[in-house]
């Protein structure tokens, strides 16, 4: 096969784009893939790609889910692709880059990283001084950190594994003096808990996410070791300032707070305003406490603050201000950023943390060699893979196309069809929204992207998700909420028609309640 030069390559790439194709029905597939785990057997002889092009488009293609390519699919916060951010996408491929030591003589990738995680502190208005990334040259003395990562997940163990050598690294200098902390990566958790006087490490919280239990597990704190400090009045998404200083004040305990920004059935935030997360973070550094925000999705409310009338987006705003307070960032690229899977990104204020956390041990052949003269660590020091992809080329290229004012009007738009289903549901006297509010005023200004109800009529809530499902026409996830079974409608694909999302959505509620 002939080559042909790069310049022609991407021209060729880019021409591809408007031929992928998009969705708004049949999200799933319509029929039982005929290819088993296990009646899939290795080919004994190599087969010629054009062989292989005929297997994929009839025995693999047509079995998979349109999720990423349907504006109609409000199952997880899945969100699509922008064709900037499909187009790096490929070039990721092509290039295959192993970003993994900084090395910037040799490839501009690890440059390209720091560029493309100082673009997000900005489009999510955190103060670059504390969140900014030095290297290269620009940004000297910013005191942030932050790398790539697979997801939210990956994300919030990294942040539990730093509130884990934090915390404890401060109860060890309050039990041995200032200067004397013991490093829970260097040591193990055993060794500083024994030589702070902890017996145990407690994760508090409101309403998690999942991941959360997860990553208290893996990183040794484990999932009975996660505590509530919720309100009990309410839905009991709130803080409860007094119980979480009675937590962090308990004696012989090392803690970490973790703040959702975002929950995941509603959507809605941890916190109102400024003010109280001013609250949180004077009881946190009074008792050595790390403060974690998960912000998968949650975060991007904060791209709202730059709208010169956000009066409607007054509740949202509340919820994430003030989040710049805390130690740590989870972010998600693959929800609202709109990014190919797998890419989900964490910030720290404190520079030096994640190195004490994952930094390699005596491998010389893993070094960046000779200094380059900026101050960027390699990936690998600070992030939980050694090798790993070129995530952070699509996020930049999205970034670079769009802009801030691109993504302003793509979340306006995914706001405002979830608004409007609300209004909708509230109206129809069929369906209830949930959590329970006095007016439909304030559940609207309290709706992000995510809608949750049932129906009133138990017999068809049992099986609402399903059912909705099961018309072909859009996609929702059953949940439960206080104990009864609830649907959950998660707007995030880039592509958002308002008006004709809403009366598809709306003709659809109307169809499987008659």
């Amino acid at each position: 096969m002939e080559s042909i030069p790069f310049q022609d390559l991407i021209v060729h790439l880019s021409s591809l784009l408007t031929s992928i194709p998009t969705t708004n029905s049949a999200i799933l597939p319509s029929s039982i893939p005929p290819l088993s785990p296990s009646s899939s057997t290795l080919p004994s002889q190599p087969i010629p790609l054009s062989s292989l092009t005929t297997y994929l488009s009839t025995h693999i293609l047509p079995h998979l889910n349109h999720a990423s390519l349907s504006r109609n699919y409000y199952g997880f916060v899945t969100g699509g692709v922008t064709p900037a951010a499909l187009l790096a996408d490929w070039l990721v491929s092509v290039w295959d880059q192993n970003v993994q030591v900084h090395l910037p003589a040799e490839t501009a990738a690890t440059n390209i990283e720091v560029a493309a995680l100082n673009q997000l502190v900005e489009l999510f208005n955190l103060p670059r001084d504390d969140w900014g990334i030095s290297g290269n040259g620009a940004g000297q003395g910013y005191s942030g950190g932050g790398t790539f990562t697979t997801g939210a997940t990956a994300s919030n163990v990294l942040g539990l594994a730093l509130g884990r050598e934090w915390a404890l690294h401060r109860a060890t200098e309050r039990a041995l003096g200032v200067g004397k902390g013991v490093s829970c990566g260097q040591h193990g958790v055993y060794e500083c808990m024994v030589a702070a006087g902890v017996r145990r490490v407690k994760v508090l919280s409101t309403l998690p996410h999942s991941s959360i239990g997860k990553a208290a597990s893996l990183v040794g704190i484990g999932r009975e070791n996660i505590v509530s400090v919720a309100k009990v009045e309410g839905d009991g998404l709130s803080i409860d300032l007094d119980k979480l200083e009675r937590e962090v004040a308990e004696e012989m305990t090392a803690n970490i707070l973790v703040v959702s920004a975002g929950e995941v059935n509603t959507g809605r935030f941890a916190t109102e305003g400024r003010e109280v997360w001013k609250s949180v973070r004077a009881i946190c550094d009074r008792y050595g406490v790390w403060v974690h925000a998960d912000g998968a999705f949650g975060l991007f409310a904060r791209v709202l603050m730059d709208l010169e009338e956000p009066e409607r987006y007054k509740e949202l705003v509340k919820g994430v201000e003030g989040l710049e307070l805390a130690d740590s960032i989870t972010g998600d690229c693959h929800k609202l950023l709109q990014v190919p899977y797998d890419c989900g990104f964490f910030l720290s204020r404190h520079r030096d943390m994640a190195s004490r956390v994952c930094k390699n041990g005596n491998a010389v052949y893993l070094t960046a060699g000779v200094s380059s003269g900026d101050d960027i660590i390699s990936p690998l020091n600070i992030g939980l893979e050694n090798s790993r992809r070129f995530r952070s080329l699509p996020v930049h290229a999205t970034l670079c196309t769009y802009g801030k004012v691109g993504y302003i009007d793509m979340l306006q738009r995914q706001i405002s069809l979830a608004r409007r289903v609300v209004r909708w549901l509230w109206n129809d006297d069929r369906y209830e929204v949930l959590p329970k509010e006095a007016v439909l005023a304030q559940a609207v200004a309290r709706t992000f992207i995510v809608v949750l109800f049932r129906a009133k009529d138990d017999a068809l809530n049992s099986s609402l998700a399903k059912t909705i499902n099961g018309t072909g026409k859009m996609y929702v996830s059953g949940t439960a909420w206080q104990g009864q079974a609830a649907v959950r409608i998660a707007v995030s694909n880039w592509q958002v028609d308002v008006e004709q999302d809403g009366r598809l959505i709306e003709e659809v509620l109307d169809q499987v309640s008659k």
